[in-house]
């Protein structure tokens, strides 16, 4: 794939280098160069512009004028609303607006991924894990920038999953598996018999892995990200767990049936504003209603599918308990069980976040389902 190009002029010359955005961002049509003079009141009001600050200056200054524009970012009023589907619909609009204007604070790299700039990290095998390989000089947000670096500090250390008795490394840009309770319903639902199961949208290998622990003796994960089938491949051949679980790029379903299927799709019916996004947006129930309506096909006799989803959606208006249980129906499926578990990450217990009348009340589910 080709990158797009940013242009800029620079001691009155032009200049010009491919764009890098991880968000799909497009490149900003305006360019100015900027340094540590710049003070984060102008910085501000340039990116609320839409102008593409791009930083010759010390890389720490950078970090701490990015610091200073995202406090007035969040400083900026809501709007009082009504109901929390309006107040989800804010909290998204308000999201993609701090994202853009905070993007605009523009890092440059050379080429093999390093930063011209004093006091600059080595952040080379960062960006070589997400990207690849840079052949040319690129430009990119400093803010995507401390993503990649987060996200490989993340994959170095990995998120320790108490259901496998070890860790968990996700790669850049595949969900990472820090909402443990879905992962917990999965190693405690009684196992259908048989011994093959699928692992629809694998991301991670998780739930494969915790699997292949609990003695299913075939596994076919599936995802369609290249990624994820990197990072579930790297997964499991660190658990030891590579021979009892295959892996394919395939939309939704393997071919064949399986006495157990598994799949956590993304929780929200909303349309993602990034790629990234992907793990956490179902476009109009996209995967949802795909894996319900091939679900009955793809099951052995006395077989499982195991639904793990949050209510969530239902709490904000998205979607509605009824509407979930008319797919079952439509998609000639009966719930054989379900079992239910509260959230425990932070924002649950936030009165501050403008979601929190809902995430309050979350439950997320594992619903067994069987051909009716």
């Amino acid at each position: 794939m080709t990158l797009p190009e940013i242009r800029w002029e620079e001691n009155q010359t032009p200049h010009a280098a491919r764009w890098r955005s991880e968000s799909g961002a497009a490149p900003p049509k305006r360019v100015v160069v900027v340094d540590d003079t710049l003070t984060a009141d102008m910085a501000y009001r340039q990116a609320c512009e839409g102008v593409g600050l791009l930083w010759r200056g010390d890389y720490q200054n950078a970090r701490q004028l990015l610091q200073a524009m995202t406090r007035r970012v969040d400083k900026r009023p809501r709007k009082p609303v009504d109901t929390l589907l309006d107040a989800f619909n804010q909290h998204r609009q308000i999201q993609s607006q701090r994202a853009r204007i905070l993007g605009m604070l523009l890092i440059p790299f050379e080429a093999g991924h390093g930063i011209p700039l004093r006091r600059a990290p080595d952040a080379r095998q960062a960006c070589e894990a997400a990207h690849g390989p840079a052949a040319e000089p690129y430009v990119a947000s400093l803010r995507e920038l401390l993503g990649l670096i987060g996200a490989f500090e993340w994959r170095k250390k990995g998120v320790e999953i108490p259901a496998l008795g070890a860790r968990i490394h996700p790669h850049y840009g595949v969900f990472s598996p820090v909402r443990g309770e879905y992962v917990d319903l999965v190693a405690r639902a009684p196992l259908p018999p048989g011994g093959t199961a699928f692992d629809i949208g694998t991301g991670t290998g998780v739930l494969a892995a915790v699997l292949a622990r609990r003695g299913v003796r075939r596994i076919v994960g599936t995802d369609q990200d290249p990624r994820a089938l990197a990072c579930a491949q790297d997964n499991l051949e660190r658990l030891g767990l590579q021979n009892q679980v295959e892996l394919a790029r395939v939309d939704l379903y393997p071919e064949g049936r399986a006495s157990l299927i598994v799949c956590n799709p993304p929780w929200l019916p909303a349309r993602p504003s990034s790629p990234v996004e992907h793990a956490v947006y179902d476009p109009d129930s996209r995967m949802l209603r795909g894996f319900l309506d091939g679900l009955a096909a793809h099951l052995a006799p006395a077989g499982e599918g195991w639904l793990i989803l949050s209510d969530l959606a239902e709490h904000l208006g998205l979607r509605s308990r009824e509407q979930l249980l008319e797919m079952f129906r439509l998609a000639g499926l009966r719930v054989v069980d379900r079992m239910d578990t509260r959230p425990t990450h932070g924002r649950a217990k936030d009165p501050s976040d403008p979601l929190y009348a809902a995430r309050s009340k979350e439950v997320t589910s594992l619903w067994r389902l069987a051909a009716a």
